[in-house]
């Protein structure tokens, strides 16, 4: 399965892509009016299968599951949320195992 990864902001929007459990951060998107399209268009390129998106702790968070909600509204695939924190930590995890293996 192909996953992608949704760093949420108002201005831009983090992206990153699992492909083959190989993790890599791909080109953010601009949060604006076509934010849909394109990440429809990642979608489509990378034949994503599901998305996870960071939640962030505090006031921002609410935000971010207002888009996570729209997401769900507009997309056929499975969508998960997950905290911030956790996600970092896993981050640096699995970018830790990789860089040991070379």
């Amino acid at each position: 399965m192909n996953y992608l990864a949704i760093d949420y902001g108002t201005k831009r929007i983090g992206l990153a892509v699992s492909i083959s459990d190989i993790i890599t951060p791909i080109p953010a998107i601009k949060n604006d009016d076509h934010v849909i399209d394109n990440l429809q268009k990642t979608i489509d390129q990378y034949h994503i299968d599901k998305i996870y998106i960071g939640i962030s702790e505090g006031d921002f968070a609410t935000t971010t599951k207002v888009f996570v909600d729209h997401l769900k509204s507009v997309l056929k695939l499975d969508i998960e949320t997950v905290e911030e924190a956790v996600s970092t930590i896993e981050a640096q995890q699995i970018y830790l195992q990789n860089k040991n293996k070379k």
